[in-house]
């Protein structure tokens, strides 16, 4: 079925017309959000597609917020090794702030530039289009922006989703209410999607240049220093046992104090998932009886121990960035995230690490690789969330369970690389 229908055609009218009596109220969250954080109002212009400075013939990779622009790093790094100038667009400061640390040497360079990705409005992508001039966009993850695809297809730019997964709740939510999404994917020019499973949803809905790729995640490069760190702070903090939450998102900050409660033998390592929850997490745990160090407080810069070493039940991830430094210090990890409805969070940084790892009864956001980890033995799910505190009591996988697992799942940068240039082709 050729791209646009009628149906899209039309769905795209009452689409824009929604932006232009929704904006003023976006203007309005944005500038609520910004009271707590100031990233989400600056560069204002850039949202209406105005940029200071571009890069001409430059490789387009959409990474809307943190975890996208992280999955990304690794095949951005590659396309850089390989000569390509990158503009990332990003549409939350998180995602800026992390894209702007991963790349700062390449932005200094002029190879990288970073910005807010355009509002919904085609007029404000030709404006992108005449900065950037890119010669194809990646859109990582699944990211359905109508009027982005549609502006992509009318201007010419190829645009293929990448490290793409149709988990099943996107998939039945689509094929029973909301179909036209569907159909918004036949806009792209193609795939990169994560498993054979992936690539069949994506066909039946009538996306069918594709490529399995794999996991992005999984060819992460592993900060040495933020290992050392980690191995050195659990020693100074003289922990016997260590169990690492990643992730932890509003909702699920009970359940883990319980748990954290009915473990008092055990320091814990409390990430919460963003940083606006650091100071309101910090107070719960105080509040619930528990005596808390910031890691913003312990340690400084370089994550060198300050001062004496304290008594402390939780060490608080109060930092962005320093995931691995975090990790080095668990015998166990529970990500976050899968405890609730909105599902769970990234697992390949724990196994990366050979970490026995832990998650919720809501995996789909990250179905592969999760699904294939639980069946071999190298993830452990609790079906219900009230079952977590026994959980950390089990036995623990095998430790070579796990590493051979993350081994045969490398190798998605170099599988997306030789890909690329196959879909351009063949759309």
């Amino acid at each position: 079925m050729p791209y646009p229908t009628t149906k899209i055609r039309l769905f795209l009218v009452g689409y824009t017309l929604l932006w232009v009596l929704g904006l003023p109220f976006i203007l309005i969250y944005l500038w609520h959000r910004a009271r707590r954080d100031p990233d989400y109002f600056a560069h204002l212009g850039e949202r209406f597609g105005r940029y200071p400075t571009g890069l001409q013939n430059a490789v387009w990779v959409h990474a809307v917020s943190l975890g996208e622009v992280r999955s990304g790093a690794p095949l951005i790094k590659a396309l850089l090794a390989q000569g390509d100038p990158i503009v990332i667009t990003c549409f939350t400061p998180a995602g800026r702030r992390e894209a702007m640390a991963q790349f700062s040497p390449e932005i200094r360079s002029g190879k990288v530039a970073v910005v807010w990705v355009p509002f919904e409005f085609n007029w404000c992508f030709r404006r992108f289009f005449r900065v950037f001039s890119p010669r194809y966009g990646l859109v990582m993850e699944v990211e359905i922006w109508p009027r982005m695809i549609a502006a992509c297809h009318r201007a010419g730019v190829p645009l293929l989703l990448c490290n793409a997964q149709y988990t099943t709740k996107s998939f039945a939510r689509d094929a029973a209410r909301t179909p036209v999404m569907a159909q918004m994917l036949r806009g792209f020019a193609g795939g990169l999607v994560k498993s054979d499973l992936q690539a069949e949803r994506f066909r039946t809905v009538g996306l069918t240049n594709l490529a399995v790729t794999g996991e992005l995640r999984f060819d992460q490069a592993i900060p040495p220093a933020q290992l050392d760190a980690g191995r050195t702070a659990r020693k100074w903090l003289n922990a016997s046992k260590t169990v690492t939450i990643t992730s932890a998102v509003e909702g699920e900050d009970d359940l883990f104090i319980a748990t954290i409660r009915a473990h008092q033998d055990t320091l814990f390592v409390y990430v919460p998932r963003a940083p606006e929850r650091f100071g309101d997490v910090a107070q719960m745990l105080t509040d619930a009886g528990l005596r808390v160090g910031r890691r913003s407080e312990l340690f400084n810069t370089k994550l060198s121990a300050q001062g004496a070493a304290p008594d402390i039940d939780v060490l608080l991830g109060d930092s962005l960035g320093e995931m691995y430094f975090y990790l080095a210090m668990a015998d166990r990890v529970v990500v976050g995230g899968g405890f609730l409805p909105q599902g769970s969070h990234n697992i390949s940084e724990p196994l990366a690490l050979g970490k026995p790892t832990i998650v919720g009864p809501e995996i789909w956001p990250i179905e592969y690789p999760a699904t294939e980890a639980i069946a071999a033995g190298a993830v452990i799910q609790v079906a219900q969330a009230d079952q977590l505190a026994q959980a950390l009591r089990d036995p623990v996988p095998d430790s070579a369970t796990i590493t051979a697992f993350f081994a045969d799942h490398t190798g998605a940068v170099a599988k997306t690389l030789a890909a690329i240039p196959r879909l351009l082709t063949r759309r």
